[in-house]
C-alpha cells in the first residue's frame, strides 16, 4: 500500500526590499551677477538694437532718476597696503613733498622705499616724514612699474606701507570703464557705463580716512593708465561730470553683467531696505549675453553635500527645494537629509556652489522601488522628477539600448509612482531635458512552484517562463543549510519532475534559466509524514 505525505506550502520568500533611489541634482539658471541695477549686456542691446541714448538706458534701469552734474573733482584710490617696501618712479624727473612740507627732486628713474621712508638725495640719506606725496613731472608716476595719472601718496604706519593715487575723477574713470565693459561696445552703452561708474564712485566714497575708494571689486576695478582705451576714454569725456540723481542725491548705481531677462529688486537679493530706483525691470536684450541662460550642472547627492559643507543636512541628502522671492530669484533653499533639514538663503547656496547668479532652479531626479520580482509580477517604482517640464521613464535590458516607455505623470511636488512589468532583468531610469537619473535595476526571477506531492518519492512542479533545459536543484533543509538531493531539467512546457527519497522535512526547488534571470526559488514546502 502506497503511503501519502501531507504537504504544507510555507509563506513565500521575501523579495528584495523596496529601496529609495539616490537623487541626482541639476542646477541651471540665468544671468551673471547680483542682478541689481543696470545690466551691461542689456544696455548694449538697447544701444545697438534700439538705438537708445545713454540717458534713456540709465532711466530704464534706475527708474525715477535723472542725470545731473557732480561737484566732485578728484578721488583718492587705495592701490596697495600692508607692504614692507614699495618702488615709485617715472620716465621723467619727479618730486616728493613729505609730511613736514619738505620737497625733494628726483631724476628720471625709481625710488625704493622701506617702512622708514629713507631716501638718498644727492648722495645724502634723508628720512621722509609720513605721508610722502610724489608729484609727477612731464610723465606719469609709476608704482611697482604700473603707471598712474595724478599723484601717489605713500604712508608709513604700524610698520607697513600703503600707497594711494590722488587723481582727478575723470582720469580715475579712464582706468575703470574699460575693466567694467568691453571697449568695442556701442558708444551709448559705454557712456551709460561711464555715468554709472562715476555715480557709484561719488556715492560710495568713504566718509573718513586716508583714501576714498578701493582699486578692486570692493569699489570698482581700477587699472590706471595701462587699462585705458581710446573708446572708453571718449565715453568718459562725452559724459564729463554726469551722475545719476534721485531726489537731489547721487544714486547708488549698482550694475552687473547679465540679468537673465529681468533685473532684481535690491531687497530680494541683499538684506536691505527697498530703494525706489533699484527695482526689478524687464531686460529683453539680455539674450545677447552668453550667460543669459547657463547650465545644467549635474551633482550627485554626495557631491552636492560636499559643496554645502557645514550646511549639509544630517544623513544622506535626499531632496532640495527652492522658494522664490518677488524678483524670481531663489530666496530660500531647503536641503532635506535622511535625519534633518537645513534652510539657507538663495545667495548662500549660490556662493557654496559657485553659481553665476541667484536666479537658478534645482531639478531633482531619483528613482527607486523593488529590486527583485518574479516573472509576470509588476515592479512598483517611485521617485521624484521635479523641475524639468517633462520627464520620461526609460528601460533597457542587459546589453541593450535605452528605450522610452512613456511620459511620467507627476504630482504637484514632482513625486510619482508607476508599475513596470519586466520580462527579464531590466534597468530603469528617468530621462529629462536636464539629464538622467541614476539607473535602478529590477532583477527578474523565474516563477517556480511545486505541484502537490504525487507520492512518497516524487516532487514535480513548473517554471515560468516555460523553457526547455532550465536547471532545477531539489534541496532539503538540513539544519541551517540547504542540501541538494537531485538535479533535473525542465521540459519544453517548463515542467520538472524529480524522484527522490521523500521524507518529512522542508524542501525547495532552485531554478537557473540563464541570461536575463536571477535564480528563482519555490516557497519552502513542508512535508509531514
Amino acid at each position: 500500500m502506497r503511503r501519502l505525505f501531507a504537504t504544507v506550502f510555507l509563506a513565500a520568500l521575501a523579495l528584495a526590499p523596496s529601496a529609495s533611489g539616490m537623487p541626482v541634482f541639476f542646477v541651471e539658471g540665468r544671468g551673471w551677477g547680483h542682478g541689481i541695477g543696470m545690466a551691461q549686456y542689456g544696455a548694449q542691446g538697447y544701444a545697438s538694437r534700439d538705438d537708445r541714448s545713454h540717458t534713456w538706458i540709465l532711466g530704464h534701469y534706475y527708474p525715477g532718476t535723472a542725470v545731473a552734474q557732480t561737484s566732485v573733482r578728484s578721488v583718492r584710490i587705495l592701490l596697495t597696503e600692508g607692504r614692507s617696501s614699495l618702488g615709485v618712479g617715472s620716465d621723467a624727473a619727479f618730486s616728493v613733498t613729505d609730511g613736514d612740507g619738505r620737497m625733494f627732486d628726483f631724476p628720471a628713474g625709481s625710488v625704493d622705499l622701506g617702512t622708514s621712508l629713507e631716501i638718498t638725495v644727492k648722495g645724502e640719506r634723508k628720512r621722509l616724514a609720513s605721508p610722502a606725496r610724489f608729484i609727477r613731472g612731464t610723465k606719469a608716476l609709476e608704482l611697482g612699474g604700473r603707471p598712474y595719472r595724478g599723484d601717489l601718496i605713500v604712508r608709513s604706519s604700524g610698520g607697513t606701507l600703503s600707497a594711494v593715487n590722488d587723481v582727478g575723477l575723470e582720469e580715475y574713470l579712464y582706468g575703470v570703464v574699460p575693466d567694467e565693459m568691453p571697449p568695442s561696445w556701442h558708444p551709448e552703452a559705454l557712456k551709460a557705463q561711464a555715468v554709472a561708474a562715476r555715480s557709484y564712485a561719488v556715492v560710495s566714497r568713504r566718509t573718513s580716512g586716508n583714501f576714498d575708494l578701493y582699486s578692486d571689486t570692493r569699489s570698482q576695478v581700477y587699472g590706471g593708465i595701462r587699462s585705458e582705451e581710446q573708446r572708453t576714454n571718449a565715453a568718459v569725456d562725452g559724459t564729463a561730470g554726469q551722475v545719476v540723481m534721485h531726489r537731489g542725491k547721487v544714486a547708488f548705481t549698482f550694475f552687473h553683467s547679465t540679468s537673465g531677462g529681468r533685473t532684481a529688486a535690491i531687497e530680494d537679493v541683499w538684506n536691505a531696505a527697498p530703494v525706489p530706483y533699484l527695482v526689478a525691470v524687464a531686460d529683453p536684450h539680455d539674450d545677447l549675453s552668453p550667460y543669459h541662460r547657463w547650465g545644467p550642472f549635474r551633482y550627485s547627492a554626495g557631491g552636492l553635500a560636499t559643496r554645502l559643507g557645514s550646511l549639509d543636512p544630517a544623513g544622506s541628502l535626499l531632496d532640495v527645494t527652492v522658494e522664490r522671492n518677488g524678483s524670481g530669484r531663489a530666496g530660500t533653499v531647503s536641503a532635506r537629509g535622511s535625519r534633518a533639514t537645513t534652510r539657507m538663503a538663495g545667495t548662500t547656496f549660490q556662493s557654496r556652489l559657485g553659481l553665476r547668479s541667484s536666479w537658478f532652479t534645482v531639478s531633482v531626479l531619483s528613482l527607486g522601488g523593488d529590486g527583485r520580482v518574479e516573472y509576470g509580477e509588476a515592479a512598483p517604482l517611485r521617485g521624484i522628477a521635479r523641475g524639468p517640464r517633462a520627464a520620461f521613464l526609460e528601460r533597457r535590458a542587459s546589453g541593450g539600448s535605452w528605450r522610452r516607455i512613456g511620459l511620467l505623470g507627476r504630482t504637484a511636488d514632482g513625486t510619482f509612482r508607476v508599475r513596470a512589468k519586466p520580462a527579464k532583468t531590466t534597468w530603469y531610469r528617468i530621462a529629462a531635458p536636464v539629464g538622467t537619473s541614476l539607473e535602478h535595476r529590477v532583477d527578474v526571477a523565474p516563477l517556480v512552484r511545486f505541484d502537490r506531492a504525487e507520492g512518497s518519492g516524487v516532487l514535480s512542479g513548473f517554471v515560468r517562463p516555460a523553457q526547455a533545459g532550465g536547471r532545477v536543484a531539489i534541496q532539503r533543509l538540513d539544519g541551517s543549510r540547504w542540501k541538494t538531493l537531485a538535479r533535473v531539467r525542465t521540459d519544453a512546457r517548463g515542467r520538472f519532475r524529480a524522484e527522490i527519497a521523500l521524507t518529512g522535512g522542508t524542501y525547495r526547488a532552485v531554478v537557473t534559466l540563464g541570461a536575463g534571470y536571477v535564480q528563482g526559488r519555490t516557497p519552502p514546502l513542508e512535508v509531514v509524514r
